[in-house]
Parts: structure tokens; C-alpha cells; sequence
């Protein structure tokens, strides 16, 4: 995780054996970010399904995050398959949350990379102690889901 003059940016990056396209049609499906997501969370897609997934496509979830109910919109800003897509938030826990999805073709592979740029309400106080390791402990829970649905795969 790293400090930004405005904000934290937290990077993972993963090495899938799958083709590209596989994998970028697994991410562009909101439903299956239930799968990736802790149990925990009680993370669920509100919006009607099937979504279909442009720039300017609205997203609702649920979530309930230290026992408080939260609800987030996220639009599509920019979608550009199968290179990437990036989701922006509009509504939700964040002062403001940029992720964008990046999948590039290597020898092995496709190497998934996510880049979430945010901001926090009361950073100094809440970012430390609850944010930034809330936010790791997702995304490594992310990497073992990915890791027991697609098989072998390394850090990048």
C-alpha cells in the first residue's frame, strides 16, 4: 500500500495460467465477485442480471463491513476489453475509490493487475487502524479465491 499525495493506492498482481479472454470475461461478470470476496462482507450484487458491462454501466452492491450495512455504486469508466476496465465509485464507503482491472498476456499466462486508488473519510484516524488492513486482508482473501478457482498460479 502507498500514501499518494491525495489518498492510497493499493497494487495486487497475480499470475493465472488462463488465457486473457477467460479471465477478463470472469472479472466483467459482477456476479462473480461474490465468489472472490470474503463471507464476511456479505457482499451481494443488487443490480438486475445479467448486467451488461460498458463504459457508463451502473453497478449496486451490499455489504455490511464491522457489523455496519453499507451500500455502493460503482460505474464502469473505462472499459476496454480484454486489456482492462476500471470501476469508479459514485456512492458508497469511500471519499472516492478508482480500481482499475488490468489482465496482460505473459508466456505462462495472463497476469491480472489491480490498481485501487482511494481516499478515506477521516483518513488519519481510520486508515491506519481499520482501512488499510481491511482492505489487505480482501485482497488477499481475492488471490486465494482466484488461486482455488483457476488452479496454479504464482505472485507476479
Amino acid at each position: 500500500m502507498e500514501r499518494l499525495e491525495r489518498g492510497y493506492r493499493l497494487k495486487s498482481e497475480l499470475l493465472l495460467t488462463q488465457p486473457r479472454d477467460e479471465l477478463f470475461s470472469f472479472f466483467a461478470d459482477a456476479a462473480n465477485l461474490e465468489s472472490i470476496t470474503p463471507k464476511y462482507l456479505s457482499f451481494r450484487v443488487l443490480t438486475d442480471r445479467p448486467i451488461r458491462m460498458t463504459e457508463g454501466a451502473l453497478i449496486n452492491y451490499r455489504l455490511r463491513l464491522h457489523h455496519i450495512p453499507l451500500r455502493w455504486r460503482t460505474e464502469i469508466a473505462v472499459w476496454e476489453p480484454p486489456v482492462r476496465f476500471v470501476d469508479r465509485q459514485l456512492a458508497g464507503p469511500y471519499r472516492w475509490w478508482i480500481h482499475e482491472h488490468r489482465f496482460e498476456e505473459t508466456e505462462n499466462g495472463t497476469r491480472v493487475i489491480d490498481t485501487v486508488d482511494y481516499h478515506t473519510w477521516l483518513a488519519p484516524i481510520v486508515h491506519p487502524i481499520f482501512v488499510r488492513r481491511d482492505l489487505r486482508r480482501i485482497f488477499d482473501y481475492r488471490t486465494k479465491a482466484l488461486q482455488a478457482l483457476f488452479g496454479e498460479s504464482e505472485l507476479a
